[in-house]
């Protein structure tokens, strides 16, 4: 597995931002499908975002889309997630994750085989 570290996580008033940043372990980090996932008290994990090897292309959830935008660097093996207009209903922990393999396109988690330990996102009213 590829070690993934978050950051950026924190309090935030509504209607407000914050950027998360994952940096991987690995130079391979250009080959992987990154995404970004959440987990709110007492729900499961949900798919945020993904994006592909090269950063071309992107795909969101229904619930973040027009509001955050998910990006990478490849030179700094880093996956971005801007936020924007935040909600209380973003509040939860946020993943970031790794599909190694490449192949797939998918908001699964289960294809996703390499997680980061997670950043709290709180958003107050």
């Amino acid at each position: 597995q590829v070690q993934l570290v978050e950051s950026g996580g924190g309090l935030v008033q509504a209607g407000g931002s914050l950027r998360l940043s994952c940096a991987a372990s690995e130079r391979g980090f250009r080959n992987y499908v990154m995404a970004w996932f959440r987990q709110a008290p007492g729900k499961e994990r949900e798919f945020v975002a993904r994006i592909s090897r090269g950063g071309g292309l992107t795909y969101y959830a229904d619930s973040v889309k027009g509001r955050f935008t998910i990006s990478r660097d490849n030179a700094k093996n880093t996956v971005y997630l801007l936020m924007n207009s935040l909600n209380p209903e973003d509040t939860a922990v946020y993943y970031c994750a790794a599909d190694r393999d490449g192949s797939s396109w998918s908001s699964s988690e289960y294809v996703y085989d390499s997680w980061g330990q997670g950043t709290q996102v709180t958003v107050s009213s």
